[in-house]
């Protein structure tokens, strides 16, 4: 207990030497949920706003707003390209959800997923150096039932003041119709992150995890366990990256998808479902257990474990098998269990675990990227070039079966990433801004130290305040009682 002020990066030394693996493993899911709790009612959330100019006297005041505003607002109003550079909406990301579709906690009511949002902009500013909003918004009717109208007219309202918008954890099959109809209406990016942003970091990481098993895309046997935004986004990636569709099995909570499922097509809140079925496994494969037989991959987006995935699926994988195991907050199999299962590499989606394969390291940096060219569209080839970047970045620097990817603490992942970003919107047509990718680098790479210093400085003067070691020893403390 005497290293409790260590625990945030060693929680795994600081349990009780009796502790099973899979006691460890839980605790660390009890402690960081009940220290979470504590933290943000402790800072009361974590964002607030901070200007970017500055007071130097009384005159200011009239510069900052009226009289001398009056001229900007005529300048937008002549040409509203000029709120881009007139204003911060250039830099700044608005992220709406409607919280039906919380992490793993299902519909978490309108306000229940500020904490999900606040964290994106957290990260937003500091992993990519972009401005971001928390906007929970209440578009249930009087039969309580969400409405995705009422979050495509929201947006569509918004869009004058932001630059892009980040939907979140919208259930589905609203967030298929929220996202495909703001995509074709809106002229800026509208990124679904629970899809793209998902089915981007799981292609980086599979990209390498494919490298150090000594296999290819183009033959592997892939079986996808979930059937949602992420996992239907995930094989729409993969095909796209040359994976054979004869060997690709998606499975959801009834079985798995092919032609005999007439449910699907008679259903038209499952087109997305009913599409992937029309293409895939081939020999109408219904089971886990004649799916996982041979299998190279397993990639699951489902329900919250630790034992959804079994670990007798798993040991009927192929040779240097491949487990993704992504739900949040707990994987649908613990990494020791799926080792212990015969797995070569194992990744979840929480950073306490090796190879993290979560959405943080692909929103900020796309994001970024888009804004910075001012695109219209963030394209699959966007978040395509972006899986490889950050795939790219981790083999410059060393990959091993337990290290697959960049980790948010490596800060010129994101700089990289946005200019890749930047240039593939170029390419594609939907940018509005020429940049070189030397510019889109080192303008990236600029604003993500502004910010990095800022929050540094917050730290270092006291505006932070250091969280006290007494509270997280004593949430330790109750996370290790209660499961002993």
């Amino acid at each position: 207990m005497s290293e409790l002020k260590l625990t945030l990066e060693n929680l795994g030394e600081c349990f009780p030497a009796s502790f099973t693996d899979e006691q460890k493993a839980m605790g660390q899911t009890l402690f960081l949920k009940k220290l979470s709790l504590a933290m943000h009612t402790f800072y009361h959330g974590k964002m607030q706003m901070v200007p970017k100019a500055g007071i130097w006297g009384f005159n200011w005041f009239n510069v900052w707003y009226t009289p001398g505003v009056s001229a900007v607002s005529t300048a937008i109003r002549d040409n509203c390209e000029n709120s881009f550079a007139l204003s911060n909406r250039g830099n700044l990301v608005a992220v709406v959800s409607d919280s039906t579709r919380v992490l793993g906690d299902g519909d978490c009511s309108p306000a229940g997923g500020l904490g999900v949002m606040e964290g994106k902009a957290m990260l937003m500013k500091h992993l990519g150096g972009v401005d971001a909003i928390a906007l929970c918004i209440n578009n249930r009717g009087q039969d309580s039932k969400p409405d995705p109208d009422k979050i495509i007219e929201f947006v569509k309202m918004l869009e004058p003041s932001v630059g892009a918008v980040n939907l979140e954890d919208i259930s589905q099959p609203n967030c298929y119709r929220v996202l495909d109809t703001l995509r074709a209406e809106c002229d800026i990016p509208v990124w679904h992150d629970d899809a793209q942003g998902t089915a981007c970091v799981t292609l980086a990481g599979l990209i390498n995890a494919l490298k150090l098993a000594g296999k290819r895309i183009e033959n592997i046997k892939t079986v996808l366990y979930g059937a949602g935004a992420s996992n239907t986004t995930i094989a729409s990636f993969l095909l796209q990256s040359g994976q054979n569709p004869d060997r690709l099995i998606i499975f959801d909570s009834k079985s798995g998808l092919h032609t005999n499922r007439k449910d699907l097509a008679t259903n038209p809140q499952k087109f997305k479902q009913w599409e992937l079925a029309q293409k895939t496994n081939p020999d109408c494969t219904d089971t886990m257990e004649v799916a996982m037989q041979g299998a190279d991959v397993l990639i699951a987006l489902s329900t919250p474990g630790p034992h959804t995935i079994k670990k007798e699926w798993i040991k009927r994988m192929a040779d240097k098998a491949i487990v993704f195991a992504c739900a949040n907050p707990v994987p649908e199999i613990y990494p020791y269990a799926a080792k212990q299962a015969g797995a070569f590499i194992v990744a979840t989606g929480r950073g306490d675990f090796p190879n993290q394969v979560n959405n943080s390291l692909g929103f900020p940096g796309i994001l970024k990227g888009a804004l910075m060219v001012r695109a219209r569209k963030i394209t699959d080839a966007m978040a395509i070039r972006a899986a490889h970047s950050l795939a790219e970045y981790a083999e410059k620097r060393g990959i091993d079966p337990e290290n697959i990817l960049p980790t948010m603490d490596e800060a010129d992942v994101f700089p990289r990433e946005a200019a890749d970003v930047a240039r593939q919107a170029i390419a594609d047509g939907v940018a509005r801004v020429q940049l070189s990718w030397e510019e889109a680098f080192a303008k990236a790479k600029d604003d993500i130290e502004s910010a990095r210093n800022l929050t540094e400085m917050l730290m270092q003067q006291g505006f932070i305040q250091e969280p006290p070691q007494d509270m997280i020893k004593e949430i330790f403390g109750q996370a290790v009682r209660e499961l002993s």
